[in-house]
């Protein structure tokens, strides 16, 4: 099983459509290398922000592709895994491993609520079709089975399986689970708005949506976070948390893609089902981004290198 650096800000990539909809390859390919030239610890491509639902698989492997060459082992690409069955998401794992990206985010099996024993049979099946590590996601809100620490804890003799990004905005989770079965998993921060807290309950990574419009600031805060200089740290989060906030929204995806075009970092434009955003839910994202452009702050030193 290939090594992983687990620790920083992985962004979960957005997937650039052009306005018919159709994958825009070379769009996605700048996003990501910008991603990397600004010093992000990792990429996630085909996650929920890279709209890995409205993907058919051919897209998928294309989109890991760009990833990998973009990349080009600079950082670890990870690639979501979010299938309607088993069978389906080893399929895809498969893929991922031919391809030679570096893990795999894999979700529950999506449509059906499972009950705990399926959701821990789902994951162990994926992970037995790879040899790449695997990071198990949990997002109850958005996927609606929710892996909780006793899932996971029937997952720890699982090898592959050496991740956890937590999205149910319950902290409290990541110290259930060191009590279950101590630090058998890497813990990833899942939420934007509580990335902070994450971090302090032990969190090494963060899959962040907002800092595909911000790394810089995102990287800056994960660090500051894991140093505990919380002095520097809070200006920052208060700075961000109404940005932040987006990222636990429904219409998340909508909510990043609109921010990073302000930014220049990319389109807007989503695949249906995912609608653009009502014109006033669009003016009321505007006008905080305009509030967040006016009172950018300074940033300490972390240490983060930004290619020129």
């Amino acid at each position: 099983m290939a090594k992983i650096g687990w620790q920083g800000v992985f962004p979960a990539v957005t997937t650039q459509f052009r306005e018919d909809f159709s994958l825009d390859l070379a769009a996605t390919h700048t996003v990501i290398g910008n991603l990397v030239r600004d010093g992000v610890s990792g990429l996630i491509v085909c996650g929920t922000v890279g709209e890995n639902t409205a993907l058919s698989l051919a897209e998928k492997v294309q989109v890991m592709e760009a990833a990998k060459d973009a990349a080009a082992g600079r950082v670890p690409v990870i690639a979501g895994i979010a299938e309607f069955t088993t069978a389906f998401a080893k399929d895809t794992a498969r893929e991922a491993a031919r391809i030679g990206v570096n893990g795999v985010m894999v979700m529950p099996a999506l449509v059906y609520s499972a009950k705990p024993h399926e959701t821990a049979a789902h994951f162990r099946g994926v992970a037995s079709a790879t040899d790449l590590p695997v990071m198990v996601y949990n997002n109850p809100p958005i996927y609606k089975n929710d892996v909780t620490p006793d899932i996971l804890a029937m997952l720890a003799d699982v090898e592959t399986i050496v991740c956890f990004k937590e999205s149910s905005g319950d902290t409290r989770r990541f110290t259930d689970l060191r009590n279950l079965v101590g630090d058998r998993f890497t813990l990833f921060a899942g939420l934007d708005d509580v990335v902070v807290e994450s971090v302090l309950m032990g969190a090494e990574g963060w899959v962040s949506g907002m800092s595909n419009a911000f790394p810089v600031e995102g990287e800056t805060l994960f660090r500051l976070a894991r140093e505990g200089r919380m002095a520097e740290l809070m200006p920052i989060y208060e700075w961000f948390m109404p940005l932040l906030h987006l990222d636990a929204r429904p219409d998340l995806v909508q909510c990043i893609k609109l921010c990073e075009a302000i930014m220049g970092r990319g389109s807007a434009i989503t695949r249906p089902p995912r609608l653009a955003l009502p014109e006033a839910e669009r003016a009321a994202v505007e006008a905080m981004m305009r509030t967040a452009l006016a009172k950018r702050p300074a940033l300490p030193d972390v240490g983060l290198k930004i290619a020129a």
